[in-house]
């Protein structure tokens, strides 16, 4: 997989504001927030696209969700409601081909997104 952005924050080489961090997982704050909590959640594992998740990602992907859960909480927006994304290729949204989590809450969210 060639390098990322995220492949860089994740080897320190581009400043983030990281805001969890494990040995498989990193988050932090969106530069572009589309929301006033706009957390990016990424695996260490360089996954391309949701398109490319193997079987024996599940687990990885599904603690994906746990520290969004956590984040949510620590954010204080886990009572009030947040919204969780993975854009998936290009008219799926996705500009960063390494696999993110989008954690959105702040504000009350629209349907249908744009």
């Amino acid at each position: 997989m060639s390098e990322t952005i995220f492949s860089k924050i994740i080897n320190r080489e581009i400043p983030a504001d990281i805001v969890f961090e494990n040995d498989r997982i990193l988050a932090f704050r969106d530069i572009n927030p589309q929301a006033p909590v706009h957390l990016l959640i990424i695996p260490k594992k360089p996954i391309p696209t949701v398109n490319d998740i193997a079987p024996e990602d599940a687990p990885l992907v599904g603690e994906l969700f746990v520290v969004a859960g956590e984040l949510a909480a620590q954010e204080g927006i886990d009572e009030s409601g947040y919204r969780t994304v993975f854009n998936c290729n290009r008219d799926g949204g996705q500009d960063v081909y390494h696999l993110h989590l989008h954690l959105l809450g702040g504000r009350a969210m629209q349907w249908p997104p744009g």
